[in-house]
């Protein structure tokens, strides 16, 4: 099992930025890619971005790159997502989720932290 919490969102200003953290504790964090996902109300969840197991891999999704970036930290167990320039469309709940590397499915789950971007 491992067990991932969420920390770091709240209320910005549209062009400000925020640090979101992702703390993990159970299996070998190092072992697992980390994605981040959002989720606005009523829309469907969307895929923000991903760091690989050994953090040598980033990707994002279009709506971030070029804002956001992924980094993380296997010695702390934390995985981050800097968001820069925030625009209110960015407003929505915040997901760290894991899946063991070589493998396609997010088996665990955060439990969200909400950002809010005002205009």
């Amino acid at each position: 099992q491992v067990h991932l919490v969420e920390s770091g969102g709240g209320l910005v200003q549209a062009g400000g930025s925020l640090r979101l953290s992702c703390a993990a504790s159970g299996r070998t964090f190092s072992r697992y890619d980390v994605g981040w996902f959002r989720q606005a109300p009523e829309k469907e969840r969307e895929f923000v971005g991903v760091s690989t197991w050994s953090g040598g891999r980033t990707s994002y999704g279009d709506s971030v790159k070029g804002r956001f970036t992924i980094s993380r930290d296997n010695a702390k167990n934390t995985v981050y997502l800097q968001m820069n320039s925030l625009k209110p469309e960015d407003t929505a709940v915040y997901y760290c989720a894991a899946r063991a590397r070589f493998t396609n499915e997010y088996d665990y789950w955060g439990q969200g932290t909400q950002v809010t971007v005002s205009s």
